[in-house]
């Protein structure tokens, strides 16, 4: 049975190993050259950098971004759902009321989305 693990075993080794060794690579190189103010600053194509970094994003729009990636993965597990509701049409109602309460979940999550404001972009 031990005999079974060790190959995983000798992955977890070896990633340990790797890990460690690229990361006292790294100190050992990193740490050749004084640091200056010219070395510290950030290379931008040759140009002098000007104003912020990056450009502050409202909340809005992580909160949008995230609630497409809630709703869209969900639609995506409608498709497997759909081609199993075609092969096994004799056991249609238990696959029909299931993914019919899965919809009222989803469409809750969206009403509640909608009411507290999360998709309007006016304010």
């Amino acid at each position: 049975m031990a005999r079974d693990y060790l190959p995983l075993l000798l992955q977890i080794v070896v990633a340990i190993i790797f890990a460690a060794s690229a990361l006292g690579v790294s100190v050992l190189v990193g740490r050749t050259g004084k640091r200056t103010r010219a070395k510290d600053m950030a290379y931008e194509c040759g140009m002098i950098p000007q104003g912020e970094v990056q450009p502050r994003f409202s909340v809005k729009f992580y909160l949008v971004a995230m609630l497409f990636i809630l709703f869209d993965l969900e639609i995506v597990f409608m498709y497997p759902w759909a081609v199993v509701y075609k092969e096994q049409i004799a056991h249609g109602s238990t696959i029909f009321w299931s993914m019919l309460s899965f919809i009222a979940i989803l469409m809750v999550g969206y009403v509640y989305a909608l009411k507290k404001g999360a998709l309007n972009w006016q304010k």
